[in-house]
């Protein structure tokens, strides 16, 4: 079922998923309603797949409100199926903390631009690491060190300034978060010693923070009770 014309936006989303985390954290930090719908991979719900066929989440569904070209009255629902995507909508509607940082031009399209260009190349190392630690291959150290490629950089950036793009908070750290809280995951005891103080130290008031307690708040699956369940605006 699609939402009606006074229904808020409708997140689908999966707990410790990075690509959905990072959606939710943009959505919480714009003080913005949506219906939260929780899910398991193994069991999508057909509204979802009916919205976004690709089967992956995040996905937002927003209802146009108003009439289209001609009159029309009910336009079909926008569908955003980018976890990038669905952070800019939500800072575009409201953004208290100028994340964006609209007061520097192109800083919106350089965040977006690096945001891409570390999730190309870091993702899929980690991945690599991660089944390197899982099944105990003999490469391990070889992938862990293709990721601290990346995380060198970042933590020469923290070298320079408080967050990743200035001294303020932007799109660019809520974005890369998820995937750092990840990547610290699969050898926690090797991060710990790790030669990266500033990135520990930026991951962890991420990790204390009281936004990260609500992002991350579990929710009963959707396909179990039905019940709306709001999220964001406080």
């Amino acid at each position: 079922m699609l939402p009606t014309d006074s229904s808020p936006p409708i997140l689908y989303s999966l707990q410790h998923c990075p690509y959905a985390m990072r959606a939710r954290i943009a959505i919480f930090k714009s003080q913005r309603d949506v219906l939260i719908r929780a899910i398991k991979l193994n069991n999508k719900p057909e509204e979802m797949l009916s919205a976004s066929p690709k089967g992956s989440v995040p996905v937002l569904v927003v209802n146009q409100h108003g009439a289209s070209e001609g009159g029309v009255i009910g336009q079909s629902p926008m569908v955003i199926e980018e976890s990038l995507e669905v952070m800019i909508w939500a800072l575009a509607k409201n953004d208290p903390q100028d994340l964006i940082h609209n007061e520097q031009q192109g800083a919106l399209p350089t965040m977006v631009r690096e945001i891409s260009q570390f999730e190309h190349a870091f993702v899929p190392a980690m991945e690599a690491y991660s089944c390197a630690k899982r099944y105990h291959d003999d490469n391990l150290k070889e992938c862990r060190e293709a990721c601290e490629v990346y995380l060198a950089k970042l933590e020469q950036r923290l070298n320079r300034h408080t967050f990743l793009f200035s001294d303020r908070e932007s799109l660019l750290d809520i974005a890369i978060m998820p995937f750092i809280r990840k990547f610290a995951r699969i050898e926690r005891q090797w991060y710990l010693q790790s030669p990266y103080p500033k990135l520990r130290a930026w991951l962890d008031g991420y990790l204390q923070s009281r936004m990260f307690s609500k992002v991350m708040a579990n929710h009963e699956l959707w396909l179990d009770t039905k019940t709306n369940v709001f999220f964001g605006n406080e």
